[in-house]
């Protein structure tokens, strides 16, 4: 009898919502369509190095569609090439790249599907040059992935950005006061973006535009002087002011990125409300962004890129990342997708038409 195919799927990275939704379509459309034995490699990168697995059969993804989260798990911190391991009190750090790529031969694995972001598509790059047969699909809320014009996981982070700003509106407006939502964007605003405004915010901060606390505070007098005795502004967390940096909330010494951000929403809190004398209260959604089910868009995007993966699968279309552009499905090499972040331009329409609309972005 003639052996299976069979791949493997691992999720790295921050988790979102669509993720199972991916896994979801990988896996039915390898069973129906090709007849492939599909791997659920577990908690990420982890799983390579520890050879943590389990063989996912229809059933398995059957009802995840609308699952937030991800059914095999997922690391942020597990680098096969820069490995933390704890010795007593002590951190050091080995290539375990070898294991794990171990791991998967003696698995028989003809092609290794990995969902994430930039770090986690940067190392599945190094995976590829070292061998491996890889094909990578964008994930993240960020959105900023180099090489496709959205992720899967954006637009329902946005859709629960954009509702909490909503919700803001009125305790702004009762209480006469400048409400802060401080959501995630470490080096790209896309979020903050997107959902100040469709939320409608009157400031929006972005780590690509770094703001004068003066030019703010002048914006929400102006408000004041006009009869608008509230101001709503959405903050990306890494926002950071002319020539200063943005605000580390903690180092985790064991992450390949190890500077997590947040806490600006209360520093600038504290600043509008002494330049201002306007009671400012700062909301950070944190955590929130990433929790719940997908949207419908996300669904379906999510859907059409796994599904795509294992067509590329089929083609021998290896050492790519399925990508969007101009609604057309493209192949983008890891290699470009590893390059780093992908940043608002400064000229991009959409900062264009929040300036237009009187949009304050602090300079």
């Amino acid at each position: 009898m003639k052996k299976k195919k069979r791949i493997a799927i691992l999720t790295g990275g921050g988790d979102c919502p669509g993720i199972n939704a991916v896994i979801r379509a990988v896996t039915k459309k390898a069973i129906l369509e090709c007849d492939m034995e599909v791997i659920g490699i577990e908690d990420g990168y982890h799983g390579l190095v520890y050879n943590r697995h389990r063989k996912l059969h229809y059933n398995d993804v059957s009802g995840i569609l609308t699952l937030g989260g991800t059914i095999l798990g997922t690391s942020k911190t597990a680098n096969p090439y820069r490995y933390a391991v704890k010795k007593g009190k002590a951190l050091t750090f080995k290539d375990m790249s070898g294991c794990a790529i171990g791991n998967l031969e003696k698995l028989g694995i003809e092609c290794l599907v990995v969902i994430g972001g930039d770090g986690t598509q940067g190392i599945a790059h190094r995976l590829f040059r070292d061998g491996v047969p890889v094909i990578g699909i964008p994930k993240t809320i960020d959105n900023d992935l180099r090489g496709t014009d959205i992720t899967f996981g954006f637009d329902s982070a946005v859709y629960v950005a954009t509702e909490g700003i909503d919700r803001m509106h009125s305790t702004a407006e009762s209480h006469h006061r400048v409400m802060i939502i401080e959501v995630m964007g470490h080096t790209a605003g896309w979020i903050a973006l997107h959902a100040g405004i469709a939320g409608g915010g009157d400031i929006i901060l972005i780590p690509e535009i770094p703001y004068d606390i003066n030019i703010i505070g002048d914006r929400v007098k102006e408000r004041h002087k006009k009869g608008k005795r509230f101001s709503i502004a959405v903050i990306a967390e890494g926002a950071k002011p002319i020539g200063g940096e943005a605000v580390i909330q903690r180092i985790v010494k064991e992450s390949a990125d190890s500077i997590r951000l947040g806490g600006i929403g209360f520093v600038l809190g504290a600043q509008i409300e002494r330049l201002t004398g306007v009671e400012t209260r700062t909301v950070v959604m944190g955590h929130l962004l990433r929790g719940g089910s997908p949207t419908p868009f996300d669904r379906v995007l999510a859907t059409i890129l796994g599904t795509r993966a294992v067509d590329m699968i089929k083609n021998k279309e290896l050492g790519y990342m399925v990508g969007l552009k101009a609604n057309s499905l493209v192949n983008v090499s890891l290699g470009i997708v590893a390059k780093g972040p992908r940043i608002i331009p400064l000229n991009h329409p959409l900062i264009e038409s929040a300036r237009s609309v009187g949009t304050c972005f602090g300079n």
